[in-house]
């Protein structure tokens, strides 16, 4: 008899208290009605028999040790789960190599544009595409509201990528540097080899692999990404990456004067908000800073330029000429 699921609940339910029966009374005749065939603990009876806890004795069945019958059982299970185990690792590993060719094909995901929808799904592609990657990773990742958990799992697994001699570049905001959470993930991909960058401005999440697919969001929001395989759009983004990374400054630089550089770079883009008379929401989404932190930024140039309401700052800031993009004007 195969043993599985259902003669295990058999033999937990009828054949261990029939078992502890004949144990106990050192044996069961042969003739009982209840385990000769129809009798109500037949199949269970059945059970001690093929597992072999059961022996003949003259007229009477006797119990058996059953550490002398255990190994005979599981050993065996035990093979065969060690066997399905390798087996189904075999199995992942011929379909590694199908997706694989299947994500280099232009029509992987139903043409050079498709849609993937529900966050475990992005997570799921967008962890494929990474350890498919062979050559170079760019992410852009505005606003970093990510958790320890998220970057744990993206640094375990951009950080297998380095390993692979893959090239990785990051965007984030200057706001990210506060986190001590992204501090410590910046901290292990750049010891592997990553180079990471923060910026002023607001930009959109966009990740490119082996610069030949591109992931960025959907207009419905996060859990709605668009993936990009037409390599002209994604020449594109990839050229819209590099001239926000040439403007970057390294995250892991610390000099008193980058830092000035990057409070001077904040101030001026929240002078920007205030003109175009952007709500806080609004600026502190485009600053990547929480509400609260953007109202202190204003606060802050309410001091400096000595006036007590937002009418008069701006009021202020036109008189003197300040338009929050000084820095571009000598290039322009």
């Amino acid at each position: 008899m195969p043993l599985g699921p259902q003669e295990r609940i058999l033999f937990e339910e009828q054949s261990s208290p029939l078992y502890e029966e004949i144990v106990s009374s050192g044996g069961i005749s042969r003739t009982d009605e209840r385990i000769l065939e129809g009798g109500e603990l037949h199949r269970a009876f059945e059970l001690l028999v093929d597992v072999g806890l059961v022996a003949e004795d003259d007229d009477q069945w006797r119990a058996v040790d059953p550490a002398a019958v255990q190994a005979q059982v599981v050993a065996p299970l035990g093979q065969q789960g060690a066997e399905l185990i390798a087996e189904s690792a075999h199995w992942a590993q011929a379909f590694s190599t199908l997706t694989h060719a299947w994500r280099r094909s232009p029509h992987a995901v139903g043409g050079p544009f498709a849609e993937i929808r529900g966050l475990a799904t992005i997570g799921n592609f967008l962890a494929s595409l990474v350890s498919d990657a062979e050559v170079e990773l760019l992410t852009a990742q505005p606003q970093d509201r990510r958790g320890v958990k998220q970057l744990g799992a993206a640094g375990a697994r951009e950080i297998a990528a380095l390993k692979r001699g893959v090239k990785m570049r990051t965007l984030y905001q200057h706001a990210a540097r506060r986190g001590a959470d992204t501090r410590k993930y910046v901290a292990a991909v750049t010891a592997a080899g990553a180079e990471v960058r923060t910026l002023d401005e607001f930009f959109n999440r966009l990740i490119v692999v082996d610069r030949r697919i591109a992931l960025i969001p959907s207009h419905e929001g996060l859990t709605t990404a668009m993936v990009i395989n037409e390599p002209s759009m994604v020449g594109y983004l990839v050229d819209m990456f590099e001239r926000h990374w040439e403007r970057a400054r390294p995250f892991t630089n610390s000099e008193s004067s980058l830092m000035r550089d990057i409070a001077a770079e904040q101030r001026a883009m929240t002078i920007r908000m205030l003109l175009e008379g952007r709500a806080d929401p609004a600026g502190a989404k485009r600053l990547g800073v929480s509400p609260r932190t953007y109202a202190a930024y204003v606060a802050d140039l309410k001091n400096e330029f000595e006036v007590e309401t937002r009418f008069q700052l701006g009021y202020e800031m036109g008189k003197r000429g300040i338009s929050g993009r000084e820095d571009d004007e000598p290039a322009r």
